[in-house]
């Protein structure tokens, strides 16, 4: 019986963790972001402070758990990849995997919950910091997994620099009124696009633009 101990005590941690930020972020989409305390959402969760505090270090991190799932993605990706197919290659299908499955992550959902969390997350700055910092450890993860040193830095960087933009464009088009399966075809377009970019640089002449 005691095996199973570790392994219960973990779920129960994560049920935690989970019923907490849930807890925040209905807060915070009720009344803003600046307005919630965190005295208040740890008496909704019904946890006290210090024990919120050792699951999520600063308030940003309440808004934000949902993208420090996805920390390490892009390396697990990488890391993971089926023998023969490259890196660019594993990213993409991933991504295009993704967009397919509406995946918020990708900016391309407009489910009524996740467009109003994006209008939070973008619309607070102090968010948009926090996300900086959860950017810099996902593009240190793959620089790691692109085989480290300065080309997998630059890789790394380019790639997380990709998928930020085709997020944020997704996200814009969506937010603005378009429907995600409207949006759906140009996602794709964008996405095989800004992966052949990254496969052959980018143009260095005049007009060469498309």
């Amino acid at each position: 019986m005691h095996e199973h101990t570790p392994g219960l005590r973990e779920r129960k941690k994560r049920r935690q963790y989970q019923v907490i930020s849930d807890t925040a972020i209905t807060l915070f989409l009720a009344k803003g972001f600046d307005r919630v305390s965190v005295a208040e959402i740890a008496a909704a969760a019904e946890v006290s402070k210090p024990t919120l505090f050792r699951y999520f270090p600063a308030k940003e991190d309440l808004a934000l758990h949902r993208f420090a799932d996805h920390e390490d993605e892009s390396a697990r990706v990488v890391a993971g990849r089926p023998g023969g197919t490259g890196p660019l290659q594993a990213l993409l299908s991933h991504l295009l995997d993704g967009l397919a499955r509406r995946d918020p992550v990708t900016g391309l959902s407009d489910h009524p919950q996740v467009l109003a969390f994006h209008r939070l997350l973008y619309g607070t700055p102090s968010l948009v910091a926090r996300m900086a910092g959860y950017q810099q450890r996902s593009e240190a993860a793959l620089a790691a997994a692109l085989g480290g040193g300065i080309e997998g830095a630059l890789g790394a960087g380019q790639v997380i620099a990709v998928l930020r933009v085709l997020a944020l464009e997704n996200w814009r088009r969506v937010a603005a009124g378009e429907s995600a399966d409207d949006v759906y075809p140009d996602a794709v377009a964008a996405a095989e696009l800004a992966f052949g970019r990254l496969r052959t640089g980018l143009p260095d002449e005049p007009g060469e633009a498309q």
